[in-house]
């Protein structure tokens, strides 16, 4: 059977169970680049939040203000890459150690998922791995276009005969094996741009994972993956969706939306330069309007005037008027494309909302109201030495990242598959001669 080319992110060895490792991870973001170091630890199964094998020990961390990125994509090589050195040299520091290599979070490139079915016969023998590997490598060898490139593939489920959900066929007799596959996928050059930014600050990208994936994994609790729950990571330039069925990763979807679209909105309904409208955003809007509401006046300084003018002042509704729209067209985008994506079902009666920009006051109230769900801020879980500042939900999917080489194995890629890397800078011979051409 003929193996396809299509590209595939690098890939992550499974983590040893009972080995103490250290990670590193990279968050690129529209709004900020984040990078922790962290120590995973074995712990006893069964005593420790589900899916998790391993307790997480943050040792460094190091956040910056993203620039030369737009909705997660990076559109200025130099500045994006001054912005991730900023960040990883913070994390270094605090760690008192160097890295090499990281984990770094996608959320450009319209994430979306590709499901495929795969049959092998069995001929009514009991099933044995040599049929498991038939069939994963036949759910592996699924047609994706060229110019995108597989982020996650993941087996969802096995099937003998009319006989579905089956987590392991070993030893089980039937006619028909068969298997589930959910692939992530996302346009390659907004990818291989990101590796290719990462890899001029002299680090090696271990693997690539969706935001929206990664958040899961760091604020799901107790048995939400396994009833079903939809995770809503809400950033600066993009809103994912991420749902989960049955503990597995099932479906994500992506919308060019976000908190900077908010920002962008007061700053021209206001006429304000956009970092004062980024600050009247974080300590004075609401997408709900109060009592006192058109009392209330909030000073603003219109472009072009003078710092040291007095200030104009609007009245508070004028700001919910400005930002509930957007909040609004922004939520019934996620709401009409979980019910066209066929999970509806899956995704359950739970949404979990993640990101910076989840954090505007009344949000989960209207997210509440306009899915029709039950709505909760998530917050990363089970990690140890975070700063209080980075215990809030915009720092959920960094977190996941580390929470990630934990579930690494079960994803299942063919080796015959081209990686997507970017071309002559991933080795140490080409990174050290970038560097030399830098330095001297």
């Amino acid at each position: 059977m003929k193996h396809l080319s299509f590209a595939v992110t690098p890939r992550l060895k499974p983590l040893p169970p009972k080995r103490a490792l250290d990670f590193s991870v990279l968050d690129v973001g529209t709004s900020k680049v984040v990078c922790l170091i962290g120590r995973l630890k074995p712990v006893e199964s069964g005593n420790y939040l589900p899916g998790r094998s391993h307790r997480i020990e943050i040792l460094g961390i190091g956040h910056q203000r993203a620039r030369g990125i737009k909705a997660g994509t990076v559109v200025d090589m130099e500045a994006a890459e001054h912005s991730i050195r900023l960040a990883v040299d913070a994390a270094e520091r605090m760690a008192e150690a160097r890295i090499e290599s990281v984990i770094v979070s996608v959320s450009a490139g319209r994430l979306a998922s590709e499901h495929y079915n795969a049959t092998v016969p069995v001929s009514g023998r009991p099933v044995h791995d040599g049929d498991i590997q038939r069939v994963l490598r036949v759910g592996s060898e699924h047609s994706v276009r060229s110019d995108r490139s597989v982020i996650h593939s993941m087996p969802l489920g096995f099937s003998l005969d009319a006989t579905r959900g089956v987590h392991d066929p070993r030893g089980m007799v039937g006619e028909e094996l068969g298997l589930d596959m959910h692939v992530v996928t996302a346009d390659a050059a907004p990818v291989r741009n990101l590796i290719l930014c990462v890899e001029r600050c002299h680090l090696s990208v271990k693997t690539v994972v969706a935001a929206p994936y990664a958040s899961g994994l760091s604020s799901l609790a107790d048995d939400e993956a396994e009833i079903g729950v939809t995770v809503v990571d809400m950033g600066a330039g993009t809103t994912s969706v991420g749902v989960f069925s049955s503990g597995r990763f099932v479906h994500t979807d992506s919308i060019a939306l976000g908190g900077h679209h908010v920002t962008l909105d007061i700053a021209r309904g206001l006429s304000i330069k956009l970092d004062d409208a980024e600050r009247v955003k974080t300590l004075h809007a609401s997408v709900f309007t109060g009592i006192t509401d058109d009392h209330e006046m909030i000073g603003i300084t219109p472009v072009g005037g003078e710092d040291t003018a007095v200030p104009h002042h609007v009245p508070k509704s004028q700001l919910v008027r400005i930002v509930k729209p957007r909040v609004e067209e922004t939520l019934e985008l996620v709401r009409d494309r979980l019910r066209a994506c066929g999970h509806a079902m899956e995704a359950g009666k739970r949404v979990v909302l993640t990101g910076g920009a989840c954090q505007l006051t009344g949000l989960a109230d209207l997210a509440a109201k306009i899915l029709g769900r039950q709505v909760r801020i998530g917050r990363p879980l089970g990690m140890r030495g975070m700063p209080d500042y980075a215990k809030g939900p915009s720092f959920a999917a960094s977190v996941g990242l580390l929470v990630y080489p934990q579930r690494a194995g079960e994803e299942h890629f063919e080796t015959a598959r081209t990686p997507l890397r970017a071309t002559g800078t991933h080795g140490y011979l080409s990174r050290m001669g970038q560097w030399l051409k830098e330095s001297f």
